[in-house]
């Protein structure tokens, strides 16, 4: 399953590579004298180019077979589910701990619906209540 971005992200980040994309031919074509900052703008297109087909491609976050993968450029951060000990709301983020590693789930970036897919998947493990905002009261009527 993968949690996916918001649209507007990808199309921004889309807008943005392809600005850069014309930089670099106006420069190509109107410049006589090439600069060494002439080529900045090719790799700075390049990066953009690439974190769009990226972020489109693989998504914010994997969740398969046990694991829960954060997928970025030029890193992925990965972590077993059931190595999960507490989960954490913080300023609209989800911080996920276990006992070696921390995973932080920014979920302004998260499409709508795929924050009602990440929250079932969260709900479905089985923590104590004080570790999981998760967590339904106990109703005890006597």
């Amino acid at each position: 399953m993968n949690i996916r971005y918001k649209k507007k992200r990808l199309r921004v980040n889309l807008f943005i590579s392809i600005a850069w994309g014309v930089l670099v031919i106006l420069t190509l074509f109107f410049s006589s004298k090439r600069q060494w900052f002439d080529y900045t703008y090719f790799v700075i297109f390049i990066l953009y180019l690439a974190q769009y087909i990226y972020e489109n491609k693989k998504q914010y976050l994997t969740i398969e077979n046990g694991t829960i993968s954060k997928n970025l450029l030029f890193q992925t951060k990965k972590m077993n589910l059931n190595e999960i000990t507490q989960i954490k709301k913080f300023a609209g983020d989800y911080i996920l701990k276990s006992k070696l590693e921390e995973l932080t789930i920014n979920t302004q970036i998260i499409d709508e619906d795929s924050i009602a897919d990440l929250d079932a998947i969260l709900e479905q493990l089985e923590l104590p209540v004080n570790r999981t905002p998760y967590a339904r009261p106990i109703d005890i009527n006597i």
